[in-house]
């Protein structure tokens, strides 16, 4: 993790391809890494999720190049590692699954439903309006609430939306677009030697949550694209 989180640093520096192609092995190596510690994730995460073990390294990792051309940010690499073990695709899963981002003084955790569609948005808010209190519940749990408190609040409405009660002891819950929860990382936690046993240790507190999510998800039916407008 230290060669992995050092790597990015350079990076973050020096994000351009005659930097990268100077240093091309250390990052093949810095991946090489990254492809045996997701691999040994999906390994340890298939303990408590058993679907998760056909997934591969490659089904959950993305790339580090950047798709520039609709972007005023032409910085051609990512700065961070990511891999997104989720039943059914990985990384191209709808579905909720455990997250594990990697950019030094930003690493996290994160679990749930990320740019839900707008038919699985709303599908999503009804369940948690017709059964908040096993929402409640899940959150009230002290294994969950050791690392997670609410759902996050990076993408919000103003209003509750139409067709929802205003009212709704939850109101705010209701106004997410979308569902996920989540825990920073330090540098240093990532380094420790015992970091993977915590790793899992957060992904097991989450599991409940992802359930209920999934749990919406296959009732309602399948949820092909990622909306992220």
């Amino acid at each position: 993790m230290k060669d992995i989180l050092s790597f990015l640093t350079d990076l973050s520096h020096h994000n351009d391809r005659e930097w990268f192609t100077a240093n091309k092995a250390r990052y093949v190596e810095a991946h090489r890494q990254f492809e045996a510690f997701t691999a040994e994730y999906i390994r340890r995460l298939a303990e408590i999720e058993p679907e998760l073990a056909t997934l591969q390294p490659k089904d959950c990792i993305w790339r580090i190049y950047r798709d520039v051309r609709f972007s005023s940010d032409k910085r051609p690499y990512k700065e961070w590692f990511g891999a997104f073990p989720a039943v059914h695709g990985g990384k191209k899963s709808m579905r909720g699954g455990y997250y594990i981002h990697l950019q030094p003084g930003q690493c996290m955790f994160a679990a749930g439903i990320w740019c839900p569609n707008p038919d699985l948005l709303k599908a999503l808010r009804t369940e948690i309006e017709a059964n908040y209190e096993e929402v409640e519940e899940i959150m009230a749990n002290p294994h969950w609430s050791k690392y997670f408190t609410d759902f996050d609040t990076d993408w919000m409405l103003k209003k509750v939306p139409a067709g929802f009660d205003k009212d709704f002891v939850h109101a705010d819950w209701l106004k997410r677009k979308a569902y996920t929860i989540s825990t920073p990382l330090t540098d240093a936690e990532v380094c420790a030697p015992d970091f993977m046993d915590h790793l899992i240790d957060i992904a097991a507190a989450a599991k409940p949550m992802n359930d209920f999510l999934n749990y919406t998800f296959d009732l309602y039916g399948d949820f092909p694209a990622r909306n992220c407008r």
